[in-house]
């Protein structure tokens, strides 16, 4: 029986795992350090002889990766990977191969991620199964994609979201965007909704640079410094989210995804993330319309994948 490879590439590591039409088969998933490596097909040629796959019997191949794709071919923002469509293709001999945005993977496994996966922030209205909905990933940086099921299948378009700029209508911020710039002193929504943003904020509200997860650990103990900074990320992320679903109007719901943002869901309630959504003046009771929820399955990239696979 033929299967299809999956792979998943973030910053540090890459995951890479077996599928059969749109599951993935969990026991098959293997984790590769990428500093190890010094390309996606080196990755791939390890994952095959730790596995004893044979190539030749893998029918397609997808890989998620974070950093922009454009026409099958892809640089990972944080990697010195360049991920070709056609290399994939060849070194694997598959008749199917797609490279993705990782937040565009995120999208494919909406609707196929199970319900203890999905932590509910806001219930989701009854809609039509064919209504928009819009990944919001958080991690090492920012980005968004709505989703549209289609006559023609799903389309999940790319975005690069976290390079807009930090919404002009949070006083508090006002004092902070010159502290809060990238490398070029621009101010975007990434330089503080991501793991390096929770630092960011830190350090522009308190004049320390603390980590992102230390910052965790402190709001959780109780510390005020940090409650502070707490509250006013998830501020930018309710204000932020809710901006995108006025863009998109997603009616089919909302999704959280990365690392950073399930560990600030247990916060989201205590730092008021559902007021500042909805707070759009006298939009503010359309803001009802939209579900959200966060999803905390780790391998949602890789069954997206496989999902994309399987339908094309």
């Amino acid at each position: 029986m033929s299967r299809s490879l999956v792979a998943d590439i973030g910053g540090t590591n890459t995951r890479v795992a077996l599928a059969s039409g749109a599951d993935v088969d969990r026991a098959s998933v293997k984790r590769f350090k990428n500093a190890d490596h010094d390309s996606i097909g080196h990755v791939i040629a390890r994952f095959l002889e730790e596995s004893g796959v044979d190539r030749d019997r893998i029918s397609g191949v997808c890989v998620a990766m974070a950093g922009p794709v454009h026409d099958g071919v892809g640089t990972l923002t944080n990697l010195d990977w360049r991920i070709d469509k056609t290399v994939l293709a060849e070194a694997l001999t598959a008749e199917k191969v797609a490279v993705l945005n990782d937040l565009q993977a995120q999208g494919h496994a909406i609707g196929h991620i199970a319900a203890e996966d999905l932590e509910v922030v806001l219930p989701q209205p009854d809609v039509p199964e064919t209504a928009a909905k819009l990944v919001i990933g958080l991690g090492t940086g920012f980005n968004t994609c709505p989703v549209f099921d289609t006559a023609a299948g799903r389309f999940v378009p790319p975005s690069e979201a976290g390079h807009v700029s930090l919404p002009a209508s949070i006083p508090a911020l006002h004092a902070l965007l010159g502290a809060l710039g990238d490398a070029k002193g621009f101010p975007s929504v990434e330089e503080v909704l991501s793991g390096r943003g929770v630092s960011n904020l830190h350090r522009a509200l308190h004049g320390t640079k603390v980590e992102p997860a230390d910052v965790l650990d402190q709001i959780a103990a109780g510390d005020k410094a940090a409650c502070e900074t707490g509250a006013l990320f998830v501020t930018v992320l309710g204000e932020v989210a809710g901006n995108l679903a006025l863009s998109h109007l997603p009616f089919g719901g909302i999704y959280l995804v990365g690392g950073v943002t399930r560990a600030f869901a247990p916060h989201l309630d205590r730092f008021g993330f559902v007021d500042a959504f909805r707070a759009k003046g006298r939009f503010s009771s359309f803001m009802e319309q939209f579900g959200i929820s966060v999803v905390s399955d780790d391998y949602a990239a890789l069954t997206g994948c496989a999902n994309h696979l399987s339908h094309l």
